[in-house]
């Protein structure tokens, strides 16, 4: 091991994660499981990354078991037994392959449309009834709902434990439902679950107590969060270090293990004064262990700008600036996701001073990806 690589290839230990390495897989939708069930090639794919020396894969989203959690199709559920049975082999063929994973909790909010299945029927939910400020979508939720949902969730959490998944990731970020409570632009809530920032975080409070619960102390609980929200790449919960800390404590108080900050940018700087990035103000405010993420390895962001999304190209680039944050341990991981959703051996390749042999970001090369 090369001592420049030392602080990405070190081993990484919280509860029950024992991960040989600080790469994670980012989670990545792919809309690749028919019927809502993974199958055999979903296992394989993980598989490879995996065959790749990633430390941890966090899976794509995987919807909870509420009826208005779904929002696309063929992407995969987390309840049922035949979606059960499908992920045990994904889980099987990661632990084979030396790799730890982590079922993405997810519950779409107001993206879903109706039309979408399983029943076809079910609007959107929401905090209230918004896809973003001024853009109805859905159903404002009930406190009945609220508590359906923080169960579905917590049941979700508890099968992927009995699978043998090594932890589990909520997906609170991205204009999704639990974003969408986070977010005053789509939380008009009048009621305790709204207004304040304090408030606005409490549904996602309940669902991390509610996980704690369901899997126990010394099952990883990581939470996905993000200031952009695919409504308004603009957005932002906290503009300053200390709306971060009022946004933060009550969800470390209510038992999140690790933070994942979602960026478009991994080098970023978050606020002014300070070139740190989102994870690296997350763990400098709250002393608790962070992923950070966004454009590893490649020279342009997913949006692009041509504003393409991931249909959009990205080359290649080196990965010093992530080391030198590393390496002064501004966070303590790092997510990998379009680089290794195009090459399952990226880390293999950097490893090997083989920068030149990885295969770019394209496309065309998107729509055969295995």
């Amino acid at each position: 091991m090369s001592a420049e690589l030392d602080s990405l290839l070190r081993p990484f230990e919280h509860k029950s994660l024992k991960l040989r390495n600080r790469v994670a897989m980012a989670p990545m939708t792919r809309t690749a499981s028919p019927g809502y069930v993974p199958n055999d090639l979903v296992a394989g794919y993980y598989r490879r990354r995996a065959e790749g020396e990633v430390g941890l894969i966090i899976t794509e989203g995987t919807w909870v078991g509420h009826p208005a959690a779904n929002g696309y199709e063929n992407v995969p559920a987390i309840h049922g037994e035949e979606a059960l049975a499908g992920w045990k082999k994904v889980v099987d063929e990661v632990h084979a392959a030396g790799g730890q994973i982590i079922p993405q909790l997810w519950h779409v909010g107001s993206v879903r449309k109706e039309g979408i299945g399983p029943d076809k029927s079910v609007p959107g939910h929401s905090p209230s009834g918004l896809f973003k400020p001024g853009k109805p979508n859905g159903h404002a939720m009930t406190k009945a709902d609220i508590q359906e949902t923080v169960k579905a969730f917590a049941d979700a959490a508890k099968a992927a434990k009995q699978v043998g998944f090594d932890g589990v990731e909520i997906h609170g970020a991205h204009g999704y439902l639990i974003d969408q409570f986070f977010w005053e632009g789509t939380n008009q809530r009048d009621d305790e679950y709204g207004g304040s920032l304090e408030n606005r975080t409490r549904f996602a409070v309940e669902i991390v107590e509610a996980v704690r619960d369901a899997v126990g102390e010394d099952f990883a609980i990581v939470l996905r969060y993000s200031q952009w929200k695919q409504q308004d790449y603009e957005a932002r919960l906290a503009q300053t270090p200390e709306e971060l800390q009022r946004f933060l404590t009550p969800l470390v108080n209510a038992g999140v293990d690790i933070f994942h900050a979602s960026t478009r940018r991994f080098w970023v700087p978050e606020f002014e004064g300070s070139d740190m990035n989102l994870a690296g103000w997350t763990k400098e405010l709250t002393g608790k262990p962070v992923i950070s993420v966004g454009s590893v390895g490649l020279d342009d962001d997913f949006i692009g700008g041509n504003n393409q999304g991931m249909g959009g190209t990205a080359n290649p680039t080196g990965i010093d600036e992530l080391l030198r944050r590393m390496e002064r341990n501004e966070f303590d991981m790092i997510a990998v996701g379009r680089a290794l959703l195009q090459d399952p051996n990226w880390l293999q390749k950097v490893k090997e001073g083989r920068e030149q042999d990885i295969v770019p970001f394209t496309k065309e090369a998107l729509a055969s990806l295995s």
